[in-house]
Order: C-alpha cells, then sequence, then structure tokens
C-alpha cells in the first residue's frame, strides 16, 4: 500500500518481507546484469555494407545483418527504434568498428523484409552471447556457444 494512511491497518502477517541471506552474491549478480557480451567476426564486419547491385535507384546501404543485428539488440533489450539504434552506435564506437549505423527509419522499413530469428519463450538464464557472421545473427545460452563452437565436452569418469 502506497497510501501512508492506511498503513497503520496493514495486517502484520501478510506483511511482505525479501531478505537477502548472501549480499556478496547479490551484489554481484546486480552488476552482472550490465555486462554485454557482443561478437563480430571478421566475415560480418567485411558483409556489413553490401556491394552494389547494379540496378537504377538507391543502392542498399546496410546488408541484411546490420539490419537483423539492430532488430535483435531492440527485441531483447525491449528498446523502440531510436533506442536501439543509439544502442548499436555505442556498441560499434566501444568495439572501435568504424562502420554505418542503420538508422530508425531503413530499420523500420527493413523490418518487412528481413527474417529476423524470434525467440521462443524467454531467453535463457546466465549470460546470453551474440554470436554474428557472415551467415548472420545467433542467439546462444552460457554452455550453448561453447558446444556449438567446439562440439560437446567429453565428462571425465
Amino acid at each position: 500500500m502506497a497510501e501512508a494512511h492506511k498503513r497503520a491497518y496493514r495486517h502484520p502477517k501478510y506483511k511482505t518481507s525479501y531478505r537477502v541471506k548472501n549480499w556478496s552474491e547479490y551484489e554481484q549478480s546486480l552488476r552482472n546484469r550490465g555486462d554485454i557480451t557482443v561478437w563480430l567476426s571478421r566475415d560480418a564486419i567485411d558483409a556489413w555494407t553490401p556491394p552494389k547491385n547494379g540496378k537504377r535507384g538507391g543502392q542498399p546501404i546496410y546488408s541484411d545483418i546490420a539490419i537483423e543485428i539492430s532488430l535483435m539488440l531492440r527485441l531483447v533489450f525491449y528498446l523502440p527504434l531510436r533506442q536501439a539504434e543509439g544502442f548499436l552506435k555505442s556498441i560499434l564506437k566501444l568495439m572501435d568498428l568504424y562502420l554505418p549505423c542503420p538508422d530508425h527509419t531503413t530499420v523500420s522499413r527493413r523490418n518487412q523484409t528481413v527474417n529476423v530469428c524470434r525467440c521462443n519463450g524467454s531467453l535463457p538464464d546466465g549470460p546470453v552471447h551474440f554470436i554474428v557472421d557472415s551467415t548472420g545473427l545467433k542467439i546462444c545460452g552460457q554452455g550453448e556457444w561453447h558446444s556449438k563452437k567446439h562440439g560437446e565436452r567429453q565428462r571425465k569418469h
């Protein structure tokens, strides 16, 4: 109850209490919420700007991979198009990649033609890895990327 005048009538049995038992683990989990890992392969960087198609009219400035990354960041972090544009621009700046960032109007227009992999259900628990190579964007959970890249790890008995 947010109303102060009703606070005296609240039953003490139903008071919600959240007790943190392990403060160091709790604080580390709060710090880890701000951690993001984005992997761009050399093939994806080379394919960021598409080649000229030789047709009349305006040539596309951004490849499907660039549009797909922008849309996926938007879906995962629940961002509006303008904020997703700024977020992608800041990621590219942090990675020292001088690539053109798709603007929100282009992303909105090309959203209908680009095939974006939709996440079924929710994201996996733990870290989420964005892996971008020449075949497109992949989202993997904590151990998924390692097993896809290197195969299943043999367990020692």
